[in-house]
């Protein structure tokens, strides 16, 4: 059964975000201009442990997009890497066992497990490789992904199709996008996303894995990866500790006055 088969009505049909979201993509070098006053409040929060992280680019993004946030990860003591495929024009021909080729020899290499971390599409390669190599897999985060809703809840499907040659629908049929991947899994989506509508981006109850959670960003979808606050929600979530006894923890929001700003009450609203 095709997986948006399984999907519930309301979200069968979940339109795309409107224009008047759309527009407000134009905010998103404001996001990155964000992070020299916020760098010192990066800097608090938690280092990591070394472990290696690979981040995978949006569609048609190359890897100096994600380069500000690999260059952040690193300063919290991570050993960051692009993808090394050049712009993601979509699955090619060879793109996911090239994908997956990085991902065995990066956890050779270390000798531990590989946190993946990918912004809108390339969240759905950072998921997909952890279902399928879980015991390489030491962590999921996703930025702005959609992987719950229909093609057509996106903005960008028109350009994925041109871009990749590929139908997406036949391509989704492939794979059961909703389904969580079997390790810590963190979906960073924003309500003002012009791109993705959000609620492709939330994570339902996984029953085989508990250790999952949408945190909210107040954020633009090319803005999102380059963000200050949403940097921070990933340092926070590489840096849990793993191992025999250790308990994971969902994010917690800081307390912080004004934060409430970056980072909406996840309850309002009910």
């Amino acid at each position: 059964m095709p997986p948006f088969a399984k999907k519930a009505p309301e979200l069968h049909e979940l339109p795309p975000p409107g224009l008047h979201l759309l527009a407000m993509e134009f905010r998103a070098p404001w996001e990155l201009g964000a992070v020299l006053p916020a760098w010192p409040l990066l800097q608090r929060a938690p280092l990591g442990d070394g472990h290696s992280v690979i981040v995978f680019p949006g569609l048609t993004a190359g890897d100096p997009t994600t380069l500000p946030l690999r260059r952040y990860l690193e300063s919290r003591n991570y050993q960051t890497h692009g993808w090394g495929q050049g712009l993601n024009l979509g699955p090619r021909h060879g793109v996911l066992e090239a994908a997956k080729q990085q991902l065995v020899e990066t956890s050779q290499k270390s000798g531990a497990r590989v946190s993946l971390v990918g912004w809108s599409l390339g969240g759905v390669y950072a998921r997909e490789l952890a279902k399928e190599m879980p015991d390489l897999v030491r962590c999921v985060i996703t930025l702005g992904t959609p992987f719950a809703g229909p093609h057509t809840s996106t903005n960008a499907w028109r350009i994925y199709q041109f871009a990749s040659g590929r139908e997406v629908h036949r391509e989704a049929e492939h794979y059961n996008l909703p389904e969580a991947p079997p390790v810590p899994t963190s979906s960073i989506y924003s309500r003002t996303d012009g791109v993705v509508a959000w609620r492709g981006s939330i994570q339902a109850p996984a029953p085989h894995n508990p250790h999952t959670e949408n945190i909210e960003v107040v954020a633009s979808h090319f803005g999102i990866g380059l963000h200050p606050g949403a940097w921070w929600v990933v340092a926070d979530r590489l840096s849990q500790p793993q191992g025999p006894g250790v308990v994971w923890q969902p994010f917690k929001r800081p307390t912080l006055p004004g934060l409430n700003l970056i980072y909406p009450d996840p309850q309002r609203g009910r």
